[in-house]
């Protein structure tokens, strides 16, 4: 019941914040991108500080040392909805690969464009993969950090893995340093449900993969990564979780 009663209070008060920031960002849409980038820094920083005080769930980041300077390509896990917005708090400049629908979400969708997010249609096929990777090369060449999720969409904690390749598409096509990101943010924010457990989201960032790899080594490479320290974290994650349970 406690869980309930403080994921209900963490998730009012989370959406409250989020509709406040949207309202002070309006006025973002007459100043240069970057203003709206310090925003959502500013929305992710609260979103955390109030999923720890409130719902009790703090955050471990490994790896910090390994982030390069300068554009890179930064490939995910997607476990939750809180990498979506934690992980614009690691980067000094940072975009997401977004769905193309999102910018359809009025006030939302008009400040994603506003800050240059790379949107894509899934529907669009290699087409769509060309424009993604068209649209990522300028945003690269202007010193920023692409997130992207390469298996599309949340999978659950330790659910067998759906790697895209758009990933190494774009990999191929940016000619920049990929940086894997592993986490188990899926066991404290499961999808597709309110609650919020205690715990210590774990995130560590993995040495980076130079470009010039051909598409196909680079991308057994991403996923052999990725998916090895990701097993080991929810591992971790699910030893911290049987020892608050006792």
């Amino acid at each position: 019941m406690l869980i309930l009663v403080r994921s209900l209070a963490f998730n009012f008060l989370f959406y409250l914040n989020t509709l406040i920031l949207l309202i002070v960002a309006l006025p973002t849409f007459f100043l240069p991108y970057r203003a709206i980038i310090e925003v959502a820094r500013f929305w992710a920083k609260v979103s955390l500080v109030l999923l720890r005080v409130v719902a009790g769930v703090k955050i471990e980041v490994r790896g910090r040392e390994k982030i390069p300077k300068g554009p890179l390509l930064v490939a995910a896990k997607h476990q939750s909805a809180w990498e979506t917005f934690a992980l614009i708090t690691l980067f000094d400049n940072p975009l997401f690969i977004v769905k193309r629908e999102l910018e359809w979400i009025p006030v939302f969708g008009w400040l994603m464009i506003k800050g240059r997010m790379v949107p894509v249609d899934r529907s669009a096929g290699v087409q769509a993969l060309n424009a993604m990777a068209a649209r990522a090369r300028i945003e690269l060449a202007d010193n920023r950090q692409l997130i992207i999720f390469p298996e599309g969409t949340r999978r659950p904690a330790g659910a067998e893995p759906r790697y895209k390749h758009g990933v190494a598409h774009l990999y191929a096509e940016g000619n920049v340093p990929c940086l894997p990101i592993a986490l188990n943010s899926g066991l404290f924010w499961p999808r597709r449900t309110i609650r919020r457990y205690p715990g210590t989201v774990l995130v560590e960032i993995l040495d980076p993969i130079q470009p010039g790899l051909p598409k196909d080594a680079f991308f057994e490479r991403l996923k052999t990564d990725l998916e090895t320290v990701t097993a080991g974290l929810i591992e971790e994650g699910r030893r911290e979780i049987a020892v608050n349970a006792k």
